[in-house]
C-alpha cells in the first residue's frame, strides 16, 4: 500500500460503517489521520477501534444537518491532527420510498438538506478553517440515482443530482488550490442499500456487466484516488462506479 496521504488529515462523514468506513480505512491505510462522523456514538467508537485507535482516528458524533456539529468536526480535525487536507461528504439519507406524488414535503426538505445543503455547509467550514489558505481535496459521494431516473427513491436521486452539480460549481469556484470531485456508485452491499438487493442479489447483479454488486472497498479505492495527488489535474468530475450497469439500462 502506498502512503499517498502521509502527514495529511481527512474528515469523512457518515463513517461508522459501510462506504464511509471503507473510505476512512483506505485513507488510514495510505497514511492519513482521519476524523469520522456519524449520528450514533457507539458504532462510531467501534469504527475508531477498527481504524487502529486514537492514534489514527478521532470520532465526532452528531448530525450532518446540525451546523454546530459541522463546525465542531472541522475545528477538532485542525486542533487534534493539525490540518484538514481532505474532506469526504459521504452522509446520505433516504427515509422514504414511493411516488413523488405521495411524498411528504417535510421528508423531501430533510433529504435535500442532509444530502445536499449540509455537504455545502461542511465545505464552507473546511474552507474557512483550513482549505482556503492551504488548499485541499474534496470528494462528494453521490449516486447513479443522481444521473438517471430512480423510481421509488426519486427525491434521494434529486438530492444526489444537486450534490453532483454542487461538485461542478465548487470546482470552478475553489480552484486552483482546492479540487472538488464526486463518485456515483450503483448498488453497493451495505446496510443502507439492503432493500435494493436482499433476497435477490444474483438477480440484481445479473444486470451488471461485471456480474456482481459493489462492496464498500470498491468505492473507498476510487475516493482515495480522487483525493490524492494522482488526480492532481482532475476537478469537477463525477466518476461513475457501477460495475457497468448504467451501460445496460439495468437497475
Amino acid at each position: 500500500m502506498t502512503q499517498r496521504f502521509e502527514g495529511q488529515t481527512a474528515l469523512v462523514t457518515g463513517a461508522s460503517r459501510g462506504i464511509g468506513l471503507a473510505i476512512a480505512r483506505r485513507l488510514v491505510d495510505e497514511g492519513a489521520k482521519v476524523v469520522i462522523t456519524a449520528r450514533k456514538e457507539g458504532p462510531l467508537a467501534e469504527a475508531v477501534e477498527q481504524l487502529g485507535g486514537a492514534e489514527h482516528a478521532l470520532a465526532v458524533p452528531g448530525s450532518a444537518g446540525d451546523a454546530d456539529h459541522r463546525a465542531e468536526a472541522v475545528r477538532r480535525a485542525v486542533e487534534h491532527f493539525g490540518s484538514l487536507d481532505v474532506l469526504v461528504n459521504n452522509t446520505g439519507i433516504n427515509p422514504v420510498f414511493g411516488s413523488l406524488m405521495e411524498l411528504d414535503l417535510d421528508a423531501a426538505r430533510k433529504i435535500l438538506d442532509t444530502n445536499g445543503v449540509a455537504a455545502l455547509g461542511l465545505v464552507q467550514e473546511a474552507h474557512r478553517a483550513w482549505m482556503g489558505e492551504h488548499g485541499g481535496a474534496i470528494v462528494n459521494v453521490a449516486s447513479v440515482a443522481g444521473i438517471r431516473p430512480a423510481p421509488g427513491i426519486a427525491m434521494y436521486g434529486a438530492s444526489k443530482a444537486l450534490l453532483i452539480h454542487l461538485t461542478e460549481e465548487l470546482a470552478v469556484e475553489l480552484g486552483p488550490d482546492v479540487r472538488v470531485n464526486a463518485v456515483a456508485p450503483a448498488v453497493v452491499k451495505t446496510d443502507f442499500a439492503t432493500a435494493l438487493y436482499e433476497g435477490r442479489e444474483q438477480e440484481v447483479a445479473s444486470a451488471y456487466p461485471l456480474k456482481r454488486l459493489g462492496v464498500p472497498e470498491d468505492i473507498g479505492s476510487v475516493v482515495a484516488f480522487l483525493a490524492s495527488a494522482d488526480a492532481g489535474w482532475l476537478t469537477g468530475q463525477t466518476l461513475v462506479v457501477d460495475g457497468g450497469v448504467t451501460l445496460t439500462g439495468g437497475a
